[in-house]
């Protein structure tokens, strides 16, 4: 009897999730019943998959609502044609930004129901009906349908399974519209007896309308979806036939096998033909193809990719240049990416810079067309601060209110009505879905339709969305592609653009293990030179690659996973560098931990490691010990399947007769592994890229650092990579009319700021500074300027105070007077383009002083660092220090004072909750040295931001790497600003 039932899909509406619905209509007996959440169908696959395991037959369907909450009418499909004609239907409106009729277009395949306090005044269609609430009974007696209720259903609505989810409701009503609580109406919610009903009290509300009863009986039986869950939903076929699809991945295999191993390698002959029968028997070839496509197009646009994750693993991924990693180098199995066991479909990770992701999307949905091409979308939920922030806001508390209430949710003075109120609803509210939005870059390629599947969104991005997300497609069987960007890969392209213009030099980034073997680059890999360079320049990874002498690729395999949150903060980092440095100095936890990490030293260090040792050591099957790993890592749903297994590791090892002490060690270690650990795969992938900049910051430093400036994706602030570049060699200019550009550019050794960086300045004025430039020429004086270039004397005082006129030879002061001069005469007529160069008048003006340190507050004004001046030049004091980042390692043990420019902090909370700082800071020299500050220091020292600071402090070392145990701070004082 239940056509109309809500989960908390309905966003902002709903209160009860899948399984909570479904468990209440278990309660109530219920056989058949209709999900129709409001204007989507995110939750309808996982409502059949759950309707399965509880003998419910499933009905899907879409509750329509209009503008103001307006319901328009609810549909439900017959069957799963009919679903596809309320997913298109509803994809249309959603692509097309139209509003949905008041009455529903002509359904084949699905029933619609009216309310009936709507007014239906065209004949209704032979699927048409009209819902009949409890409440609307008495009035029937007055309508048309008294004598004839052929068009009649009952209408249950279901909602809520407590009295507390009315409340709720209320709240999340009131989120929805962006309003307070106490402005909530009647006709904003639904009505508070939206509840399951059990049968007999059904049959007693309608026992004056029998027929009602069963006419929904009747649709309930004609209604009926199901889908294959076990199937690939992918486009099956690529070239013509799956068997064209297996000849020509063979073929193409077997020439990029050539390319990448020669003639006489058979290993990896061998390898590639057991890859290619799996490939085949999994019916996985379109797939690989499909990749194989996108790549052969990139590349054919001179986009620079990166293939990364658990298809790294695959030769054969190799060989068709999806990925730049030799699996039979690292020893990855290619099981990994693709067996039997796995529960999840594979994946490729393509990354391209962030300037050329879009085109790359773009060809995609060209290439296989917009009915089977699909983004991947995303559920943002209700969190900890989201809540506290939405629930103020309707509550009417002011922003300082609810900014103590985020910050100090367990202060006392927050310990109110109102606050116990939104904690107690906040409470219920936790991991609710809030906003659709769109994954990473997750892309679906469907052998059927989308819309088979779900509704599709139209998000900003340009590219319909699916309403579901990574989980339900895996479910159902979709392997997506996943077609990301990101800054490291832009510098990279954008390296090899710039050396071709200052050097003429080509350079082919993709030689790879020619790069490895560069004793000059691994030479700057093991001194932790990488600023700039992909993954390897914070902090962190500078004393990492240094503590673990890393010098070869190999190596940077490993840092790349060390490195990540649950494995330092294990402790398991510090005890992989111990047993590195101290092979022969500590035991193994357990011999199957020899046996299968001994390349690790007993060390977790890779997903794979979590999956050995929950098979070896507790003897979860493949398929269960790859679920854990997921379930670790936030990819798997199902918190019942996770308690399941993580139950069954402690059970199998105690069959096995292991100590209690170890199964917990090991069980601790694999939890703070599984989580952050990458797969060998991916960590290979990363260090690929790192090498790449490794190689361009080797022998192209002061092109690399450009590049990294004018892609703003590196760790750091610009003007840290400014800093990098003047190590290099590079003269740093201001930014200049004749010679820079809008981004930031080089000529020979000189390099121009570009005029992205000028605050202020519009971006129109910039880019026509440039244009018109390179149409008529350079810019002969001021006066040729503002002829031709229509920039108001806002933004010529911006340029001229950054001595972007020097060329003049004028100071700034005599500039400025000129500019207003100038503008100040001009007329407000339209300009007309001039046939003759006028002569213009010269003035002659007094002397006028101008100082350095004026130019440098000036830039940091404009550009937020000084270039004219170090910031060291700007200090009160003349003490500079004897000792210096170089010369640390002769001082260990010492207490010494030294100066620093602070670069960047890594807040850390301690076992005890204390907070304890990691500062980072550039010398007077430009180089970088690193500081600890422990929580006593830091509550009598803190840090007060940008600047340099007095450090006295203890040089201490840890395997080499050396670092100041912080006694003592202070920021020093900067000279006053002469311009005020």
């Amino acid at each position: 009897m239940f056509l109309n039932c809500h989960s908390y899909y309905s966003l902002r509406y709903g209160t009860l999730s899948v399984e909570a619905l479904l468990e209440e209509a278990v309660k109530y007996e219920v056989g058949v019943m209709a999900l129709t959440d409001i204007n989507n169908t995110m939750a309808t696959m996982d409502f059949i998959y759950e309707c399965h395991s509880k003998g419910i037959t499933p009905v899907a369907g879409i509750e329509f609502r209009g503008d103001h909450n307006q319901l328009l009418f609810i549909a439900n499909a017959r069957n799963n044609h009919g679903f596809y004609e309320l997913n298109e239907f509803l994809t249309k409106h959603n692509l097309e930004k139209t509003p949905l009729p008041p009455r529903s277009p002509a359904f084949e395949h699905c029933y619609v129901i009216y309310p009936f306090t709507r007014s239906i005044h065209q004949k209704l269609r032979e699927n048409e009906r009209i819902g009949i609430k409890p409440g609307d009974i008495n009035r029937l007696v007055t309508s048309r349908f008294r004598y004839n209720q052929s068009a009649l259903v009952a209408w249950l609505p279901v909602t809520f399974a407590a009295d507390s989810h009315y409340e709720l409701h209320r709240h999340l009503r009131a989120i929805g519209k962006n309003t307070l609580l106490s402005k909530i109406v009647a006709d904003d919610l639904a009505s508070s007896n939206e509840r399951f009903i059990p049968p007999d009290f059904i049959r007693i509300i309608y026992e004056d309308y029998p027929e009602i009863l069963k006419n929904t009986e009747s649709i309930l039986k004609d209604c009926h979806i199901d889908i294959d869950f076990t199937s690939v939903k992918n486009k099956k076929v690529f070239s013509g036939s799956r068997y064209d699809d297996k000849l020509l991945l063979e073929k193409l295999a077997l020439e990029g096998m050539v390319y990448r191993y020669g003639k006489s390698n058979a290993e990896a002959l061998k390898r590639v033909r057991h890859e290619l029968e799996v490939i085949d028997r999994l019916g996985f070839s379109s797939y690989f193809l499909i990749t194989w496509d996108i790549i052969r197009y990139s590349m054919s646009r001179g986009f620079y990719h990166v293939g990364r994750g658990s298809g790294a693993n695959s030769i054969v991924a190799y060989c068709l240049k999806i990925t730049d990693v030799d699996p039979i180098e690292l020893n990855l199995y290619f099981e990994r990416f693709i067996n039997p066991k796995r529960t999840s479909p594979p994946d490729f990770d393509i990354d391209y810079s962030w300037k050329d992701r879009d085109d790359v999307q773009d060809y995609i949905f060209k290439r296989h067309g917009k009915k089977h091409t699909a983004l991947l979308g995303t559920v943002t939920t209700f969190r900890d601060r989201s809540i506290f922030r939405e629930l103020g806001k309707v509550y009417g508390l002011p922003k300082e209110e609810i900014d103590k209430l985020v910050d100090e949710p367990a202060v006392a003075v927050n310990k109110n009505e109102i606050t116990g109120k939104i904690e107690q609803i906040g409470n219920m509210l936790m991991d609710f879905p809030n906003i659709r939005s769109i994954h990473a870059g997750g892309i679906l390629v469907s052998e059927e339709p989308v819309t088979c599947y779900t509704a599709l969104d139209m998000p900003p991005k340009g590219f319909q969305t699916t309403q579901f997300d990574m989980y339900v497609a895996e479910m159902i069987g979709f392997e997506k592609l996943d077609i990301l960007s990101q800054r490291g890969i832009g510098h990279i392209n954008e390296s090899v653009e710039i050396i071709w213009g200052n050097r003429g030099t080509k350079i082919d980034v993709h030689r790879v293990n020619e790069f490895k073997r560069d004793p000059l680059v691994n030479e700057r890999l093991y001194q932790g030179e990488a600023i700039g360079c992909f993954y390897i320049e914070s902090p962190a990874m500078r004393g990492l690659l240094k503590k673990l002498r890393c010098n070869s690729y190999l190596s940077l395999v490993a840092a790349s996973s060390i490195i990540r949150p649950g494995v330092s903060k294990s402790g398991m980092m510090k005890e992989y560098i111990r047993r590195f440095h101290h092979p022969d100095k500590f035991s193994y936890l357990h011999p199957i931990m020899e046996e299968q990490l001994k390349e690790t030293y007993g060390v977790m260090v890779y997903q794979e490691d979590v999956i050995k040792i929950c098979h070896h050591f507790a003897g979860l099957d493949l398929a269960d010990a790859d679920i854990l790993r997921r379930a670790m890592a936030g990819r798997y749903r199902s918190r019942k399947e996770f308690e399941r297994i993580r139950n069954r590791f402690f059970s199998n090892c105690r069959e096995r007769g292991h100590p209690e002490d170890i199964i917990a060690e090991v069980w601790r270690q694999v939890a703070s592994f599984a989580g952050y650990a990458f797969s060998k795969a991916h960590s290979a992938s990363y260090a690929v890229e790192s090498y790449q900049s490794l190689y361009l910051k080797t022998y192209y430093p002061m092109e690399f650092m450009v590049a990294v400036i004018n892609n703003f994706g590196g760790f750091y602030r610009t003007w840290v990579y400014f800093n990098e570049a003047k190590r290099s060699g590079a003269q740093i200019n201001l930014p200049c009319i004749n010679s820079s550009h809008y981004k930031t550019c080089i000529n020979g050794k000189d390099i121009f700021i570009g005029f992205i960086h000028i605050a202020n300045l519009e971006q129109k004025i910039a880019e026509m500074i440039v244009t018109e430039r390179e149409i008529n020429g350079p810019y002969q004086n001021l006066t040729d300027f503002i002829r031709r270039v229509p920039a108001g004397i806002e933004q010529l005082v911006i340029l001229i105070r950054l001595d972007a006129f020097r060329f003049c030879g004028k100071t700034k002061k005599q500039l400025l007077w000129e500019a207003h001069m100038m503008t100040g005469k001009q007329d407000k007529q339209p300009e007309m383009k001039r046939l003759f160069a006028e002569k213009t008048q010269a003035f002659v003006l007094p002397e006028l002083e101008q100082t350095s340190l004026e130019d440098a507050y000036d830039e940091i004004e404009l550009l937020g660092f000084p270039v004219s001046l170090s910031a060291f030049d700007l200090l009160e004091t003349q003490f500079r220090g004897h000792i210096f980042a170089h010369d640390l390692v002769k001082h260990i043990g010492r207490t010494i004072r030294i100066l620093g420019n602070l670069v960047t902090i890594k807040y850390v909370r301690t076992v005890k909750g204390e907070w304890m700082h990691f500062g980072c800071f550039l010398d007077i020299n430009g180089e970088f040295f690193d500081t600890v500050n422990f929580p006593d220091a830091l509550k009598n020292y803190p840090f007060r931001g940008s600047g340099i600071y007095l450090i006295l402090g203890k040089v201490v070392e840890e395997f080499g790497f050396p670092s100041i145990e912080v006694e003592k701070m202070a920021k020093l004082p900067f000279r006053k600003d002469p311009r005020y």
